[in-house]
């Protein structure tokens, strides 16, 4: 194969940022909200250490033929502490982040924010999927999907 030719790879970053939060719809009772989500629905938030929390970015993209890159890591440092770290790190995420005063921050919801603030940033069409560990055993991983088709 040519030097030329199009070769398609997945470039990631990540990062570690702490966070707090209580995880409580406005949608339930108190006492609905305290039996679906236990001791994490704790008036004043939960003790979570986030120290351990990671996101994970992954693009995919041709690589340039001329810079041999998917993307500057530089570049995309830069997009990350933009849409991640300066909204969310050491924040109360009810509290600090607009976007969950009506959404429940749930790690689900958190991984939605951040593809959607990394999609104002990145180029259009590179963003793969976005993957961010709560903990040691609970991963999620969001590529952009809207609607499950039933």
């Amino acid at each position: 194969m040519s030097p030329r030719s199009a070769r398609l790879a997945r470039l990631s970053r990540s990062v570690t940022f702490s966070a707090c939060h209580r995880l409580h719809s406005k949608s339930l009772s108190d006492e609905e909200n305290l039996k679906l989500f236990g001791k994490c629905n704790n008036p004043n938030g939960h003790g979570h250490n986030y120290k351990g929390r990671k996101l994970i970015s992954i693009l995919a993209h041709g690589i340039d033929p001329v810079s041999g890159m998917v993307m500057n890591l530089t570049d995309l440092k830069e997009y990350m502490q933009e849409a991640i770290m300066e909204p969310l790190d050491h924040k109360n995420l009810d509290k600090d982040v607009p976007y969950f005063s009506e959404v429940v921050s749930t790690t689900e919801n958190l991984a939605v924010f951040i593809w959607d603030s990394l999609q104002k940033l990145l180029p259009r069409g590179i963003l793969y999927k976005v993957e961010v560990h709560e903990t040691e055993q609970n991963v999620v991983v969001y590529k952009g999907e809207e609607t499950i088709l039933k």
